[in-house]
């Protein structure tokens, strides 16, 4: 962890220095690689300005806080960056299992193909209606690929989906 602190206006003691040494520990943790940390403390009116930037390979997280106290001011940046970045790893997680589910692999990176499992569920309601009613639905969203319906004639469930030539329908009726 290479960390740089730049005082304007205040000095950036050796006791700032250890206390931001200190506290950016709980950051690193987050962190298996280089850490560039730039800390810049500064005093205006009556309150004292800590501005924290830590940068992690293409990444980079920063806070701005002012407070009475330095040590408040330093606090409080750390708090607001490890927010950060354990927001953004958990969506980082989040998108790698994601992924993960999607494609799994086995332990030495060839690809496992999920076979013969439900992995998709969508629930819609069954309205009663006639074929020709379910047809001009079916015409007013062209992504849709069919429609399930109760057929008012029959007060069975029916569904109503296009063919491969997207110009006819099929329709699918039990027998029972």
């Amino acid at each position: 962890m290479d960390i740089t602190i730049t005082g304007k206006d205040v000095k950036a003691t050796e006791a700032i220095k250890e206390y931001v040494e200190k506290k950016m520990e709980r950051v690193e943790k987050y962190f298996d690689g280089d850490i560039n940390v730039v800390v810049t403390i500064r005093a205006e009116r009556s309150e004292q300005i800590a501005e924290m930037s830590v940068k992690v390979k293409q990444d980079t997280y920063r806070a701005v806080t002012a407070h009475k106290d330095m040590y408040a001011s330093i606090d409080k940046d750390i708090d607001i960056l490890e927010g950060q970045i354990r927001k953004w790893k958990t969506k980082k997680d989040k998108a790698n299992k994601d992924d993960s589910i999607k494609a799994m692999t086995g332990s030495f990176g060839e690809e496992v193909k999920i076979e013969n499992e439900i992995i998709k569920t969508i629930y819609y309601d069954i309205k009663p209606m006639t074929p020709e009613d379910a047809k001009l639905k079916l015409q007013e969203k062209p992504q849709d690929k069919f429609i399930t319906f109760i057929n008012q004639e029959t007060n069975k469930v029916n569904v109503l989906f296009k063919l491969k030539d997207s110009k006819n329908y099929g329709l699918l009726e039990p027998e029972a």
